[in-house]
C-alpha cells in the first residue's frame, strides 16, 4: 500500500453523494477503504463506471441478515473508522450503532448527513440545495432576481464530504494518542455556515449587502465577473487589486483615467458596460492568450470537456483521461489509483486479519 493514510483500515457503508467522495478521498490518499453495499440497491445515475467508487473493494451484505450483520460487524471491530451516512437512529437499529463496539474503543465512527445526528429537521429528507437553503448561503449566490444551485459542489462535497474527512482524520489523531475514539457528526448544513465565516465576518462589519451581484465576490463588482466573448465563449476576470486592475486595464487597450472610479459601486453599472463592451470584440481564445500567464488575473471559462486539456491542468496531471486526479499533491506520492473489486463473503471474513 503506497500513500499517506495506507496504515488506515476503513470500512464504508454504501451511500450517496458526499459519503462516497470522502471514501474515494481517503482511498485516494492510500486508505484500505472497504465499502459495504445493499443487494441490489438502486442508483439514481445508472453509471456503467462511477468516479467516486474508485479505490476500493466492496462486498454485498444484508445487514438485516445475521450473517450479513456478522461479517459487517467483524469488520468494524477490526477497523480504524466508519463511515456511514444513514439517516440518525437507522445504525442503532441495525444493531451498528457506535455504542455497539465497545471491543473496539479506538473506532472513530463517522456520520455524514444534511441535517445532523439532533435538530428538528433531522429525520427529514433533503438535499444538497435544502441544507444550502437555511444556512444564507444559497440566497446569496445567483443573479439579483433569483438564487441558483451551484451544483451540488458547496454542501455536498465541501462542506459534506471534507468536513466528514477532516473531522475523521483529526479524530483518528487523537485515537492514536489517546487509545478512545468518538463520533463524527457532520452535518451539511453546519459545514455550510462554517465555509461562510468570511462572508458572515464581512456582513457584520457592514462591508456585504443581503442581495445578490451587489457585493465584491458574487458578480456585483464588474472587476470580479464574467463577460461573453465574441465567439460566444465567456472570460472570468477577477482583478481585485489596485495593481492587477491596473494590468487588466492596459491589456484590455483601455485607459484607467478615462474609466469611472470602481472604487464607488454607484459607478460599476458604467464600468461594467465599457469592459463588456471591450471583451465582446475579441473572442474568448484570443483574450485568453493575451491574458493568461499574466497579472491582469483573468481566464478563459472552459467546458467540462475543454478542462482536461488546458495546459496547466495537463502540466500538472489533474486529469487521468477525464478523471480528476487525487489532490492535494503531496511530496511522498499518492495512494495507488485502482478500480475496486467485489469481494466474495469468504474473501471478506478473512479481511485485515
Amino acid at each position: 500500500m503506497t500513500g499517506a493514510l495506507s496504515s488506515l483500515r476503513i470500512v464504508e457503508i454504501a451511500g450517496i453523494g458526499p459519503t462516497p467522495f470522502a471514501a474515494m478521498w481517503l482511498a485516494d490518499h492510500g486508505a484500505q477503504v472497504v465499502r459495504i453495499a445493499r443487494p441490489g440497491a438502486p442508483q439514481i445515475f445508472p453509471l456503467d463506471r462511477d468516479v467516486l467508487d474508485r479505490g476500493r473493494d466492496w462486498l454485498e451484505l444484508d445487514l438485516k441478515s445475521p450473517e450479513g450483520l456478522g461479517i459487517a460487524r467483524d469488520l468494524i471491530l477490526r477497523a480504524d473508522a466508519l463511515i456511514e451516512g444513514m439517516r440518525p437512529g437507522v445504525m442503532e437499529r441495525l444493531g451498528l450503532g457506535p455504542e455497539d463496539f465497545a471491543e473496539n474503543p479506538r473506532l472513530v465512527y463517522g456520520r455524514m448527513t444534511g441535517w445532523g445526528q439532533t435538530g428538528p429537521l433531522a429525520h427529514s429528507a433533503g438535499h444538497d440545495l435544502t441544507y444550502l437553503a437555511i444556512t444564507g448561503a444559497l440566497s446569496a449566490i445567483g443573479p439579483a432576481d433569483h438564487p441558483v444551485p451551484p451544483l451540488n459542489l458547496v454542501g455536498d462535497f465541501a462542506a459534506g464530504s471534507m468536513y466528514l474527512v477532516s473531522g475523521m482524520l483529526a479524530a483518528i489523531l487523537a485515537a492514536r494518542e489517546t487509545g478512545r475514539g468518538q463520533v463524527v457528526d457532520a452535518a451539511i448544513t453546519d459545514g455550510v455556515a462554517h465555509l461562510m465565516a468570511m462572508i458572515s465576518g464581512l456582513r457584520a462589519n457592514g462591508l456585504w449587502r443581503d442581495q445578490r451581484q451587489a457585493n465584491l465576490l458574487d458578480g456585483g463588482a464588474p472587476y470580479y465577473s464574467c463577460y461573453p466573448c465574441a465567439c460566444g465563449g465567456f472570460l472570468a476576470i477577477a482583478a481585485i487589486e489596485p495593481q492587477f486592475w491596473a494590468e487588466l486595464v492596459r491589456r484590455l487597450g483601455l485607459s484607467e483615467a478615462d474609466l469611472p472610479d470602481r472604487a464607488d459601486p454607484a459607478n460599476w453599472a458604467a464600468l461594467r458596460a465599457i469592459l463588456a463592451a471591450r471583451i465582446a470584440t475579441r473572442s474568448r481564445d484570443d483574450w485568453a492568450a493575451a491574458l493568461e500567464g499574466t497579472d491582469a488575473c483573468a481566464a478563459p471559462v472552459l467546458s467540462l470537456d475543454e478542462a482536461p486539456r488546458h495546459p496547466h491542468n495537463r502540466a500538472r496531471g489533474a486529469y487521468s483521461g477525464t478523471d480528476p486526479r487525487p489532490a492535494p499533491l503531496m511530496s511522498a506520492g499518492l495512494g495507488a489509483l485502482r478500480e475496486g473489486r467485489r469481494l466474495a463473503v469468504e474473501e471478506a471474513r478473512d479481511l485485515w486479519r
